[in-house]
């Protein structure tokens, strides 16, 4: 794709996630166009068109996937189908951004990843913490030897069970298996676990236990992992889903040979950094539109300007790793 090129994009699945988080980077980064967005129920996509200046809108993945002005396909459907529409989407000779998780499984990761190097695509994951300036800021204190030498980390998110867990005739659909997976730890703890590949390198060996505590939905409510990277660091995580609200955490800690860093997931607390000459706090905001500096990554690779840091590759180590945590 040339330099002065505009990138246009086209979504299959424009839902929430879509509204404010990564839809609007589309259309609001230099060189990028949301053209065409695609949903099942027709009115639906006909409002998300046209609150976003859309020109066009489809009921079927097919006709968005064939339309000769998408340069490029955004999958925002729920992980079970993320899979077949990737692949229809390369065999179609055009590049992927799939929502996180990258599928339903390891395997399936592989299945896409292989379609991408048959079709010579593009294949880009919703990792987007990767490229926000919150955790780029860890990063930066981590390889400049701030903590001397990573050894331990431990993260935890625990948060009570919301009132639409509890009614078993409406359940979301990351609580339905055959849809979203193993429920809230698909949907959630991949982001932590991706994260830590990003900051601390690949995950070696993970392994987990799983249960349904709390008897609201059949899929897991709480799961224990311990970790084993590379670089030889040990790590402990923790979710749940029925937690008390007194017990709500969303922490990670990263315990080196000279010092520590607290960080956050997903609520952005400021970053803490504890040596023995102090203690030193970072905030910093995450963005209006969360997804937006990934997609503007993309955007720079596509142009042939830069280089997007979540790709199918470091998305399908995440896949490999919750896979080893839910094994039986």
């Amino acid at each position: 794709m040339e330099a002065e090129k505009t990138v246009h994009w086209g979504i299959l699945g424009c839902g929430d996630v879509c509204e404010r988080k990564s839809g609007p980077p589309m259309y609001l980064s230099d060189h990028s166009e949301l053209v065409a967005v695609m949903r099942r129920d027709g009115a639906k996509a006909a409002d998300f068109a046209r609150r976003h200046g859309v020109k066009r809108f489809y009921t079927d993945a097919a006709e968005l996937i064939a339309d000769p002005e998408v340069d490029i396909v955004y999958v925002a459907t729920p992980p079970a189908s993320h899979k077949e529409l990737a692949i229809r989407v390369l065999e179609a000779g055009k590049p992927v951004y799939v929502e996180k998780p990258m599928a339903m499984n390891h395997a399936e990761c592989r299945e896409m990843l292989a379609a991408a190097e048959r079709c010579g695509q593009r294949l880009f994951v919703a990792y987007y913490r990767r490229a926000l300036p919150y955790f780029r800021k860890v990063k930066e204190l981590l390889e400049s030897g701030r903590i001397g030498r990573p050894q331990r980390v431990e993260a935890r998110y625990l948060r009570p069970a919301g009132a639409e867990d509890r009614d078993p005739a409406h359940l979301p659909w990351r609580l339905r298996r055959e849809v979203g997976g193993e429920g809230y730890f698909y949907d959630m703890a991949p982001h932590t676990l991706d994260i830590l590949d990003f900051l601390l390198g690949e995950i070696a060996e993970a392994e987990g236990t799983k249960s349904n505590l709390g008897g609201l939905y059949e899929v897991a409510d709480t799961v224990s992992a311990l970790l084993r990277f590379r670089s030889g660091v040990l790590g402990t995580g923790l979710w749940s889903f029925v937690s008390r609200p007194e017990e709500q955490d969303d922490s990670v800690f990263v315990t080196g040979s000279e010092g520590a860093i607290r960080f956050s997931t997903f609520a952005f607390t400021p970053i803490e950094l504890s040596t023995p000459h102090g203690m030193e706090r970072f905030d910093i905001e995450p963005p209006k539109h969360i997804q937006g500096p990934l997609i503007e990554t993309i955007i720079a690779e596509l142009r042939g300007e830069g280089r997007c840091p979540s790709t199918g590759a470091s998305a399908a180590r995440t896949s490999w790793v919750m896979d080893q945590i839910m094994k039986e």
